[in-house]
């Protein structure tokens, strides 16, 4: 798991880790890749933001999408304001999804990720 680690990983790591390495990121990817995440939005003028936990691949926070969860972005929000929001519901969305994964619920298929029975993110089981 990358959480906060802000460090891009070596393509040998990540091919010998294919699938098992989880990202998660503020904001609702594709939208507003790599780091400041918030202010992009922020400055870009959306009106909701949110997070992502998305499997690693060779790209920036390209792999594929686990879950993800919207937050709305107010009008006098400001890049710490909105990051604090999001904040909250990473952490969620993080331990949710790390639960699947080690329950083996995860299926990659292509760039899609299939969640087995049961798993309906954000939902507690």
């Amino acid at each position: 798991m990358l959480a906060g680690y802000l460090r891009i990983l070596s393509p040998y790591i990540v091919g010998q880790y294919t699938n098992r390495i989880i990202n998660v990121h503020p904001s609702l990817l594709p939208a507003f890749r790599g780091r400041k995440s918030q202010a992009k939005a922020v400055e870009y003028g959306v009106k909701i933001s949110g997070c992502t936990v998305h499997f690693v691949d060779y790209g920036i926070d390209t792999g594929p999408i686990i879950a993800q969860k919207a937050v709305p972005v107010m009008e006098n929000d400001t890049e710490r304001s909105l990051a604090m929001r999001i904040r909250k519901e990473e952490c969620m969305l993080l331990i949710n999804a790390v639960k699947l994964y080690c329950e083996d619920r995860l299926t990659v298929i292509g760039r899609h990720v299939r969640i087995k029975r049961g798993g309906i993110i954000g939902r507690k089981n």
